[in-house]
């Protein structure tokens, strides 16, 4: 058991700070906060800058079960002030120092600078998210992150911090999505300042304009997120732009680095140490290819939409990372896009593609390490191209699996979706209620939302409903109607993280109150159970109608 952060401090390990390059013009003690070009190097050493006075909101009780934390830890004088961005008084060899990271972008597929304060692409990358340790438990490392830990010099003007809102939607977030079994990085802990407050834009109450409308003050906030390694898309692709363009003696050796880095924190004993570096590149393609396919496979049977699903938005590791303006999908529809600035191609069902445009940035970032290899640059373009069959043949399982049929059915499959998008039904609910492999449509009618296709002409909507219903009843064929329904309840959640959820809560802890933050976190840390009569009749629900088009509720700018 890790009782205090001692225990925690004799397992600290920082592979990346140890075996990489640091930023060589970075300051010796780690007070490097204003925005400026970084030019080489893998990260910088970074300070955090505490926040002040600050409160336990929650902790995730099942990470630190798998850590072998104690609960109390969590509440303890010093866990609290390092995982608020305090380390002046961590005991060693935790060190006072954390590091931030640059990194490039792409947003599907194009390469972009101008997000770039001075247009270089030099000045971006980490501007408030601050790793603080790296730490070997129980024979898996585990990198442990502030986001709004302050500013470092990526920060591109703005002030480094996280406000509560925010913080607390990726803190549910994440513990709702490792419940789901989507991979995803980690809640570790969140904390709340009792005094220090931060102007964003936001939406005044009420309001259904598109963007926020008004300047609110919210108190700031740091959540702790926990991987593997914070490795990104986006990370590769800056020193791989460095080395295309020669831009400084060591950028092809900064690439082998991360490159190779990559490997070892991500891919342990999948790929062999001993291999030729061009053969280790060639099987991390594949293997990402593989990670990311049933990432994007898992977030469509789920009902998740990134959002922003740029490239520097993409683990490399192959997991849902950095929950902006993400959202769940309650009223089906293919181009769901909860995030304003969005747009279609990272819509609810575009996601896929979406992750082959990010596949490509990846395979893109590894070929300069196989220029010199003709034969392995044919094999990288063989893998880029396999992206697309591999994605289709994971969807077409995943909705087999939703549908409780031995195999994917296209005309069946085409006509559910036309169905739901004719009478507007709620993914979550709908697929649950089919999980029971009910007698007829009846059950079925709790996920439909009122609809004008459906008042004028609710007879002949019921009988195309009852239609397709009994071709899907045709084509099931349980063992038993109970193995069915199990099986199908495994691939369907019952409980879905709904935006209007989590609205009160965060609005709550504002003021202080925290209890409906803990009760969202036990409901949704499982989200296959029939738990109480009670908590069914709250939180599986169709969203009510006051909350259409409402924003922060159905839409939300990247405010954060």
């Amino acid at each position: 058991m890790i009782a205090t952060l001692e225990d925690l401090a004799a397992l600290a390990n920082y592979s990346f700070m140890d075996t990489l390059n640091s930023d060589p013009d970075a300051t010796a003690n780690g007070r490097d906060h204003a925005p400026r070009q970084v030019f080489s190097g893998h990260y910088v050493p970074v300070m955090p800058t505490p926040i002040e006075n600050p409160e336990y909101v929650a902790h995730s009780k099942q990470l630190f079960r798998e850590l072998g934390f104690a609960d109390s830890m969590a509440h303890s004088a010093d866990f609290v002030r390092l995982f608020s961005g305090d380390t002046s008084l961590v005991p060693a060899p935790i060190r006072k120092a954390g590091w931030a990271c640059g990194y490039a972008l792409s947003i599907f597929g194009t390469e972009f600078i101008q997000q770039c304060p001075f247009q270089t692409g030099n000045g971006y990358g980490d501007g408030r998210a601050i790793s603080v340790l790296e730490a070997v438990i129980n024979g898996q490392r585990w990198e442990m992150q502030l986001k709004g830990g302050g500013q470092t010099p990526y920060c591109r003007g703005a002030d480094g911090r996280a406000v509560l809102r925010s913080s607390v939607r990726e803190f549910l977030a994440q513990e709702h999505m490792h419940a789901l079994g989507v991979p995803t990085s980690r809640s570790l802990s969140l904390y709340v300042s009792k005094t220090e407050k931060v102007r964003r834009p936001w939406y005044s109450e009420g309001s259904r304009s598109r963007e926020p409308d008004t300047l609110v003050s919210e108190p700031v906030a740091v959540t702790t997120r926990v991987a593997p390694s914070f490795i990104r898309v986006g990370q590769l692709e800056l020193f791989a732009r460095r080395a295309r363009n020669k831009e400084h003696p060591q950028a092809m050796d900064e690439l082998e680095k991360i490159v190779l880095h990559l490997i070892d924190r991500e891919y342990p004993g999948e790929i062999d140490q001993m291999l030729a570096t061009s053969d280790k590149v060639l099987l991390l393609a594949r293997k990402f290819l593989g990670r990311l396919t049933s990432l994007v496979t898992n977030w469509v049977r789920v009902g998740y939409c990134q959002g922003n699903f740029n490239s520097d938005n993409c683990a490399a590791g192959g997991f849902t990372l950095d929950y902006g303006p993400f959202g769940f999908c309650e009223v089906f529809d293919p181009l769901y896009q909860p995030w304003t600035g969005g747009g279609h191609h990272f819509a609810f069902l575009n996601q896929p593609v979406a992750a082959e445009r990010n596949f490509q940035s990846f395979c893109s970032a590894l070929r300069p390490l196989l220029a010199a290899h003709q034969e392995c640059l044919t094999q990288l373009d063989e893998i880029q191209n396999d992206f697309s069959r591999v994605m289709q043949e994971k969807l077409e399982k995943m909705w087999a699996a939703k549908l409780g049929l031995d195999a994917f059915h296209p005309a069946l499959f085409k006509e559910l979706i036309t169905l739901m998008r004719q009478m507007p039904v709620d993914y979550t609910i709908f697929f649950r209620e089919l999980s029971g492999v009910p007698d007829d449509i009846g059950p079925l009618k709790a996920s439909f939302y009122r609809s004008q296709p459906y008042d004028s002409d609710p007879e002949g909507m019921d009988k195309l409903w009852a239609d397709w219903f009994s071709k899907w009843q045709s084509l099931t064929q349980p063992s038993t109607r109970d193995e069915l329904s199990r099986q199908m309840k495994l691939a369907n959640p019952k409980y879905t993280l709904r935006e209007w959820f989590m609205v009160p809560a965060y609005k709550q802890a504002a003021a202080g109150n925290y209890a409906l933050i803990r009760e969202l976190q036990a409901i949704m840390t499982q989200p296959y159970a029939e738990q109480s009569k009670d908590v069914e009749e709250k939180y599986v629900r169709l969203k009510p109608e006051a909350f259409f088009e409402l924003g922060g509720s159905s839409h939300l700018s990247c405010s954060s």
